[in-house]
C-alpha cells in the first residue's frame, strides 16, 4: 500500500489513520469539507495532500496519480438531532456510493468503509460480525444500507470491500456530548457529573488503536467482509467511569442513577477475534493510558492551548484537479 485516499480526514479516526500512514511512508490524499474548522488537526508532512470538497461533490475530484486503498470515513448529519432523521441520513447512502465511484476512478483496488455498531440495534449477547442486524435508528439503518449497497457496487467494479463496524472509539478528538467528554469537562469545571446506572457492558477503543486497525485492514491482504473495530475486552460501563475518576485524580463530584431492572440499555459486548486474526494486531493502549491522554488534551484545550488554528497546509489543491 503506497497511496491511500481518505474522506472524513479530520475526524478522530481519520487523523489517527493519517498519522499511521505517515509513519509507514504511505502517501495520503485527504478529502476534507470546504471551510473546515478542523484543519489544525492535520499533521504537516510531504506525504499529505489535501483536497477541499464536500460530500455531494466527490465526482468532481480527479487525479493523474492512481491510489491503492480508498477509506470512506466521512458521514454527514451525525449530531444527536439529526441521527434519527430518515431523509437526512439517506443522503449518506448516496455519498457512500459516490465514494465507491471515486475509488474506481482513482484506480483503487480496495474500499474500506466505516460502519457502526448501530447497525445491530440492541443485542443482549456477544456481538460478532455475523450477528443479525436490527437497527432501530435512521443512522443505523443508513449505515447498514450504505454497507450493503457499497458492497454490491464494489463487486461490480471488482474492488475488495471491507466494512469496519465501529463500536465506541474515544480520544483527544472525541465528539462533543459523548459521555467521556461530558464527564471530563464537568470535572474540569468542578461541577457534578451525572451518569446513568451504567450497568451495561461497554467497549472502549482508543483512537490510535482504531487508526492502526483501519490502516492494517487496508495494508493487509484481508478478505472482503465485516470487521469489528473494537477492543478485545469489554467491561461494565461503571468500571470505565470509576477508572476515569481514579485517573483524573483529586476530588470530583459525580453520581450514578439508581439501577432500574425494567430498563435494558445498549450493550457493546463484542468478539474481535476475526479482526485480530485478519490484521495481526491487538490494541495496545489501555483505558487508563488513553483516558489520561484525553484528560490532558481537554485540560489544555480548556486553558486555550489545545487548538492550533495556525497550522500551515503545505499541499492544498482545488477539488477539480490533483
Amino acid at each position: 500500500m503506497k497511496r491511500i485516499v481518505v474522506t472524513g480526514a479530520t475526524s478522530m479516526i481519520g487523523i489517527a489513520l493519517i498519522e499511521e500512514c505517515i509513519k509507514n511512508d504511505v502517501e495520503v490524499l485527504a478529502i476534507i469539507r470546504k471551510n473546515s474548522n478542523r484543519l489544525y488537526r492535520l499533521p504537516q508532512s510531504e506525504l499529505l495532500h489535501i483536497v477541499e470538497c464536500d460530500l455531494d461533490e466527490l465526482e468532481t475530484i480527479s487525479s493523474e496519480k492512481s491510489y491503492d486503498v480508498f477509506y470512506h470515513l466521512a458521514w454527514a448529519y451525525t449530531s444527536k438531532e439529526y441521527r434519527d432523521d430518515p431523509i437526512l441520513q439517506e443522503k449518506n447512502i448516496r455519498y457512500t456510493l459516490d465514494a465507491v465511484n471515486l475509488a474506481k476512478k482513482l484506480g483503487c483496488g480496495k474500499f474500506v468503509g466505516a460502519g457502526s455498531q448501530a447497525e445491530y440495534g440492541k443485542v443482549d449477547h456477544i456481538i460478532t460480525p455475523d450477528t443479525p442486524v436490527f437497527p432501530s435508528t435512521a443512522y443505523g439503518m443508513a449505515k447498514y444500507a450504505a454497507g450493503r449497497l457499497s458492497e454490491k457496487l464494489c463487486s461490480q467494479y471488482n474492488l475488495v470491500h471491507v466494512w469496519g463496524r465501529i463500536f465506541s472509539v474515544y480520544g483527544r478528538y472525541d465528539n462533543e456530548g459523548t459521555m467521556l467528554e461530558y464527564a471530563i469537562k464537568q470535572f474540569i469545571k468542578g461541577e457534578k457529573a451525572i451518569f446513568s446506572a451504567a450497568v451495561q457492558i461497554w467497549n472502549y477503543l482508543y483512537e490510535d488503536d482504531a487508526g492502526k486497525i483501519f490502516y492494517l485492514l487496508g495494508e493487509k491482504n484481508v478478505i472482503g467482509g465485516i470487521y469489528a473495530i473494537a477492543n478485545y475486552e469489554s467491561k461494565i460501563l461503571r468500571q470505565y467511569i470509576e477508572e476515569m475518576v481514579k485517573v483524573y485524580g483529586g476530588k470530583v463530584n459525580y453520581e450514578f442513577a439508581p439501577i432500574d431492572a425494567k430498563k435494558s440499555g445498549l450493550n457493546l459486548n463484542v468478539d474481535t477475534s476475526k479482526t485480530i486474526q485478519a490484521v495481526g494486531y491487538i490494541p495496545q493502549v489501555t483505558f487508563s493510558e488513553g483516558i489520561s491522554k484525553m484528560i490532558t488534551y481537554l485540560r489544555l484545550k480548556n486553558s486555550g492551548g489545545g487548538k492550533n488554528t495556525s497550522t500551515t497546509l503545505l499541499f492544498k489543491h482545488c477539488c477539480t484537479s490533483l
